[in-house]
């Protein structure tokens, strides 16, 4: 029997097809039960018309792993290939069979076809030394073997085949150090597969799969049978009418497929139709996954086309923002590379990702302003996502994600939207205030609250390192600028105030200079305070960066350490101890010094920055005790 080459193609061709193309081995499976499924579509085309077609036809794939023999076969009973088609199909690479038999169907409605390149049934080789194919086309009475060890050629003889369809049997490569080729003789380890990538196959997979079962009669012995097991599940829920879906098929289907067995925040079950159609099954989970906030977590949907996984995670349709999203994307308008491992066309991954974002975004929306309770508790787990969607993407989606926001808020400790916000603002108020901090209640407890809550303002507590670089991203929210009441003058005194401070301040400059002088280097000013009523001193930080981000910014390794937000030391002007200083400075110089080294550091202590000098500091403290007493 004569070897046949391979018509127009090399051996480097064909180890392009394996080495390149194809970037995991057991995608082969995929592929091979693609083809059948095409062969199957292909008969059951034809049955709509042909009786013969239509006669003794039950549509079945078939896996049989024979672990002695080292072979893997898959069964269809399709409409098989004559020796004609073998060679045209089989014996020149990357002719598809599938795409001629669409362009020449004219219901293309009732098609399904998958395999449309022709070189996917070449895959097989990454795991094979050897491929025979047995096929009987449909109508015709002699079989045909075709048999191939790769680019060195083919050959074709006659089989004994009796029933249309098509046989293709593996003759697995020897196990190597980096790889198990008997891995995929397992029926479980085969079965997985089947789910992972072949779920959705509209015809049954079988394979008989051993089970370990009581024996009759026994209370605890068990025996191994063997039982014929239909492998996939055929029809995709996303396929099924959303009325007919209950909530408990939604998330036994979620947690089934993503391993997550808390139940999902929100389900979106929808189909769009146009130029590119595509169907959603999207998820909003519970609670984020113990991994989320980690650097190796990795979001993204799967893609599907035609019921085949084409991506697990296709990273490209929804943005980062909203990778929390979980869920399945189903289109039979993708226009899919040779290897069907990525899309030809980015434009059509652009189209379904500003599709299914708007989506997203509007389901979020509407779950704020529908059900608040719900969308706190979502925002309690996936809020910074959120947040950092508006930082990373340098405020560019901030009309996106601004009205998704929640805070704190002074108001009473719950969360408030930037919106609701600025519809209760007082009359007159221009900005939106905000104060940093650990937690709400350190927050509350920051000096520099003191003026904003008795001008009866309402506050944004800042409790994640991204908030304040956020609205530094932002700017503004509807014309109100975001402003720090540790940070600047906030310009809430009265005329008459500002007047009589600025008297103050005139009457008392020699004593705020010599202030100033004795903390040379740790702050770039000494003023009157336009943030206290009560407390005697505070910090609040000069133009640039505030003190949350210089704390922020210290953690991040060496190359920011030079950050440093710029320190002004402020005076209460109403509290007793203006006076104690003044006197100190009309009798006392010494003692004014040590009265500005401790009210700097309390001031640094109130802030939560580390004192320069603990030692010093206490022993200041209990001389100044020693000399009042």
């Amino acid at each position: 029997m004569a070897k046949k080459q391979f018509k127009a193609e090399s051996k480097k061709l064909l180890d392009l097809m394996i080495n390149s193309i194809y970037t995991n081995r057991e995608i082969f499976l995929r592929e091979l039960i693609s083809n059948a499924s095409d062969a199957l579509d292909k008969r059951r085309f034809l049955a709509l018309t042909d009786k013969k077609a239509a006669d003794s036809f039950v549509p079945e794939i078939k896996i049989e792993a024979d672990k002695t023999a080292r072979t893997l076969t898959v069964t269809d009973t399709g409409v098989g290939m004559n020796k004609e088609e073998l060679e045209e199909n089989l014996g020149t690479i990357a002719h598809s069979g599938s795409a001629r038999f669409l362009s020449e169907a004219k219901d293309k409605e009732n098609l399904n076809i998958i395999g449309q390149f022709g070189v996917g049934f070449y895959s097989a080789f990454m795991v094979a030394k050897k491929i025979t194919v047995e096929s009987l086309r449909l109508g015709e009475e002699k079989a045909w073997i075709w048999t191939s060890e790769g680019a060195d050629g083919y050959t074709i003889e006659e089989g004994s085949r009796d029933k249309a369809g098509t046989s293709i049997t593996l003759y697995l490569r020897e196990d190597t150090d980096d790889v198990n080729y008997s891995d995929y003789l397992d029926s479980f380890r085969i079965k997985t597969l089947v789910r992972k990538y072949s779920d959705y196959v509209r015809y049954p997979i079988h394979m008989d799969m051993e089970k370990s079962r009581l024996k009759e009669g026994t209370e605890n012995e068990y025996e191994t049978v063997t039982e014929n097991e239909t492998l996939n599940s055929m029809i995709p829920l996303w396929k099924r009418n959303r009325k007919d879906i209950t909530k408990d098929e939604y998330n036994s289907f979620y947690a089934s497929k993503f391993f997550d067995h808390a139940e999902p925040r929100k389900v979106l079950h929808y189909s769009v139709e146009g130029n590119l159609s595509y169907t959603a099954l999207l998820y909003i989970p519970g609670e984020p996954p113990f991994d989320y906030y980690s650097p190796d977590y990795e979001g993204g949907v799967q893609l599907y086309s035609k019921g085949v996984m084409i991506m697990e995670e296709a990273k490209n349709i929804v943005p980062d923002y909203f990778k929390f999203v979980r869920g399945i994307i189903d289109s039979d308008d993708l226009s899919l590379n040779i290897s069907r491992e990525t899309l030809q066309e980015d434009a059509q991954l652009k189209a379904i990702s500003q599709s299914v974002t708007k989506k997203i975004k509007n389901a979020l929306a509407e779950m704020l302003a529908k059900e608040r309770e719900t969308y706190e508790k979502f925002f309690r787990s996936f809020g910074l996502t959120l947040k950092y969607g508006i930082y990373n993407e340098y405020g560019m989606r901030k009309k996106d994600l601004e009205d998704l926001i929640l805070f704190v808020s002074s108001k009473d400790s719950s969360y408030v939207t930037l919106k609701e916000y600025t519809e209760r603002m007082k009359e007159g108020q221009k900005d939106i205030y905000y104060a940093c901090g650990e937690n709400a209640e350190k927050i509350e407890r920051l000096p520099q609250l003191e003026k904003v809550r008795a001008k009866g303002y309402e506050v944004l507590y800042f409790t994640d390192r991204v908030d304040e670089f956020m609205v530094r991203m932002m700017h503004d929210y509807q014309d109100h600028m975001f402003k720090s009441v540790s940070q600047g003058d906030l310009d809430l005194d009265s005329e008459e105030e500002k007047k009589e401070k600025e008297e103050l301040k005139k009457t008392h400059e020699g004593m705020l200079e010599e202030v100033k002088k004795a903390l040379d280097g740790k702050v770039v000013d000494v003023r009157l305070s336009t943030h206290l009523t009560n407390y005697p001193v505070c910090l609040s930080a000069s133009e640039g960066i505030s003190f949350d981000m210089e704390k922020t910014l210290s953690q991040i390794p060496d190359e920011n350490q030079h950050f440093k937000a710029g320190k002004i030391l402020e005076i209460n002007p109403e509290h007793a101890l203006f006076q104690a200083l003044n006197n100190a400075y009309e009798n006392d110089k010494d003692r004014l010094r040590d009265y500005a080294y401790l009210l700097y550091n309390q001031a640094l202590l109130i802030e939560g920055f580390p004192i320069d000098n603990a030692e010093e500091y206490s022993r200041l403290v209990c001389e100044l005790i020693a000399k009042s007493a």
